[in-house]
């Protein structure tokens, strides 16, 4: 069995804590730590063939990055060197933080953008997740009426978070031959 590699970017910490909550639902045999985006380089996302990424969204939609004051850096720094990966033949969930009540207009673009990022380069993306008990206006992470990923608002539906990770959980283990 492979190891799933997990990585993020966080600004305020919320997106780094639900990487450690999901980590802490396996053991190390089966998902290496998870780790900020800041910390990895292409070749260590290159080494696995399953990989679960989180994003937090910022402001106007944005990646979190330096230019968005995310400390050390984020995926708006670290997609460019991900730019000559392969990801054919990988398996990657995605999980995404954002805030319905104070943008309804840009909910979660960040996993929009990491998934278009994704798919471009051959990954197959599992995990995705119904938008149904969320208000929103407009995503760029909707396909097909589904989230591309887990989606979370700490904002606004923090009491749900954690039910919504464990389904998740259960959503992807499958994929991945890991067990929850």
């Amino acid at each position: 069995m492979s190891r799933t590699g997990l990585f993020f970017a966080s600004s305020t910490g919320n997106t780094r804590r639900i990487a450690k909550a999901i980590k802490k639902q396996f053991d190390d045999d089966t998902m290496a730590d998870a780790l900020n985006v800041n910390k990895a380089n292409a070749a260590l996302v290159a080494s696995y063939d399953y990989l679960i990424f989180g994003t937090s969204t910022l402001g106007g939609g944005q990646l979190p990055g330096l230019s968005t004051d995310c400390m050390g850096g984020g995926w708006e720094e670290f997609l460019p060197q991900l730019s000559e990966v392969d990801f054919t033949g990988k398996t990657v969930a995605l999980f995404g933080l954002g805030d319905q009540g104070k943008y309804p207009d840009e909910f979660v673009d960040a996993l929009g953008i990491l998934y278009e990022f994704l798919v471009a380069r051959g990954a197959r993306v599992v995990g995705q997740w119904p938008a149904d008990d969320y208000d929103f206006i407009a995503s760029k992470a909707l396909v097909d009426d589904e989230f591309v990923g887990l989606v979370l608002d700490q904002e606004n539906q923090k009491l749900l978070t954690d039910a919504r990770v464990e389904a998740w959980l259960k959503l992807i283990s499958p994929e991945f031959g890991l067990a929850v």
